[in-house]
């Protein structure tokens, strides 16, 4: 069943060097990892569909191989350090990086700017199964943050409702106080005319 869980994630492998690519690929595929490998960053961002701009990715969003035009949905990208157009880790899917070279300020700069992992190679299996939790983690993150923003949404669609509720509850009241103070001004006019008609009138005084 464990094999059958990771067999859906899919990971796009680059690197420039035919046998440390088909290393990769065949240490993924080992692993049950649906695999995509490319020999450069150019390629990589062609099958993700990126061009040249910062549009960011979503893990979830699925993109369309120009090899076999098919749909898939990339979950982690493994690329290697020294890959033109693989520069800067600003992408919505985990980022891990490979290199020869065991240079400590490079491997921080590389985690500082947004990589998730990074592998010394030649990989090794252990360093493959090191994947899945960048994956998961990255899922729970983004299902976090679609149910906060589910939430969010319902929050504001119920107070939508309340505030119509609330408006048609007072529209009434306000029609009835116009109604009433309408009344009021009809009566006290009518008052005010039966009073001036029946006022004794005061003719013929004479003053002394």
């Amino acid at each position: 069943m464990g094999l059958a869980t990771e067999s859906k994630f899919h990971v796009l492998a680059v690197d420039d060097s035919i046998i440390d690519r088909k290393l990769i690929e065949r240490l993924l595929k080992t692993s049950s990892f649906q695999v995509t490998a490319v020999d450069s960053g150019i390629k990589a961002l062609e099958f993700l569909g990126l061009h040249e701009d910062d549009e960011q990715i979503s893990p979830n969003k699925a993109f369309t191989s120009p090899m076999n035009q098919q749909e898939m949905a990339v979950n982690l990208i493994i690329t290697d350090y020294c890959m033109p157009g693989m520069t800067g880790y600003d992408l919505d899917i985990p980022v891990v990086i490979m290199s020869s070279e065991n240079v400590p300020s490079r491997i921080n700069r590389c985690l500082e700017e947004g990589a998730d992992e990074f592998f010394l190679k030649p990989v090794r299996l252990s360093d493959v199964n090191k994947l899945k939790p960048h994956i998961m983690k990255r899922k729970n993150l983004d299902g976090e943050n679609l149910k906060r923003e589910t939430g969010q949404e319902q929050a504001l669609e119920g107070l939508e409702v309340i505030q119509s509720l609330q408006q048609e509850a007072v529209a009434p009241q306000k029609q009835g106080i116009g109604n009433n103070n309408k009344r009021k001004a009809m009566e006290l006019e009518e008052a005010l005319s039966q009073d001036h008609r029946t006022r004794p009138r005061c003719s013929g005084l004479t003053v002394i």
